[in-house]
């Protein structure tokens, strides 16, 4: 009997402590939609209960949709197209250095480990100057060019791990059966790849749909912005309205909530297939 009370008391401390922790970390989001349906005098008047449910303005989340509408098209439009495209150029990466090594290819695969060691910043003056070149400064083609480009990296470094580890047989009774490369892409590799494709995929379309510095450094038309850079301007010149403000930050989340509740089960699945295969 008290080894079990030793254990319960045990026990209900580290929940408590969990609980506690988990409360801390939700206060930011509790004081966010809290204050998305109050005006300026109700947040200075009571910023930390929430305000009686006939006092909510929703017209703050009205304003601040009409405010994102554009914005949002624009991050979908951006992180949709750099995740299709880097996971293909990825998956053909991986496989190259995976299964078909040439001379040279441990020097390349150097190279992409350095490049994952170097700071984004430090890119971004080259990167500029790169883009004005091209005449791809405020475009959302800039964005892709490079979001592409800079997410190789890691990506290959996940993947080639993984498809290193996939069994010499498969490969070689699909080449018995008279598979190419792009056969054996398309029946081995990928369909056994699928759930940390799935993750790198998530992973992808988070970092894009949150990227902030390229795109305030390149864009320069309001009707270009995405929304880390359209959240900027939200706040005002004189006047700082805190309940669009927060109604606006929510709304510019919610697309990453509701991505990442639906496919909550294949990031799990894809980061405990990356451990095993490690």
């Amino acid at each position: 009997m008290k080894n079990r009370s030793r254990y319960f008391s045990s026990a209900w401390i580290r929940h408590a402590a969990i609980l506690l922790v988990l409360g801390f970390e939700l206060i930011p989001l509790y004081m966010t939609i809290q204050m998305s349906v109050k005006d300026n005098t109700e947040f200075i008047n009571n910023p930390w209960l929430p305000s009686a449910p006939e006092l909510w303005k929703w017209e703050n989340w009205r304003a601040a949709f009409a405010l994102l509408k554009p914005s949002v098209a624009n991050s979908s439009f951006v992180s949709v197209m750099v995740t299709a495209c880097q996971l293909v150029i990825s998956v053909f990466g991986a496989y190259f250095f995976a299964r078909r090594p040439m001379p040279g290819a441990n020097f390349l695969w150097g190279a992409f480990l350095l490049l994952m060691m170097m700071p984004t910043v430090v890119n971004i003056v080259p990167l500029f100057l790169l883009l004005k070149t091209f005449h791809l400064l405020d475009t959302l083609w800039a964005l892709i060019f490079v979001g592409i480009a800079a997410g190789q990296a890691f990506n290959l470094y996940i993947l080639r791990n993984f498809m290193a580890e996939l069994p010499r047989e498969l490969f070689e009774a699909a080449e018995i059966d008279g598979a190419s490369h792009l056969g054996q892409l398309r029946h081995v590799v990928v369909p056994m790849s699928l759930p940390i494709i799935g993750t790198l995929a998530i992973l992808t379309f988070l970092g894009s749909w949150n990227d902030f510095l390229l795109p305030l450094v390149t864009l320069r038309n309001p009707e270009n912005f995405t929304v880390g850079v359209k959240l900027i301007y939200l706040d005002g010149e004189y006047v700082r309205r805190w309940g669009q403000l927060m109604a606006a930050f929510l709304l510019s989340a919610l697309p990453l909530f509701l991505l990442f509740f639906f496919t909550m089960r294949w990031f799990v699945r894809g980061l405990s297939t990356g451990a095993v295969k490690g």
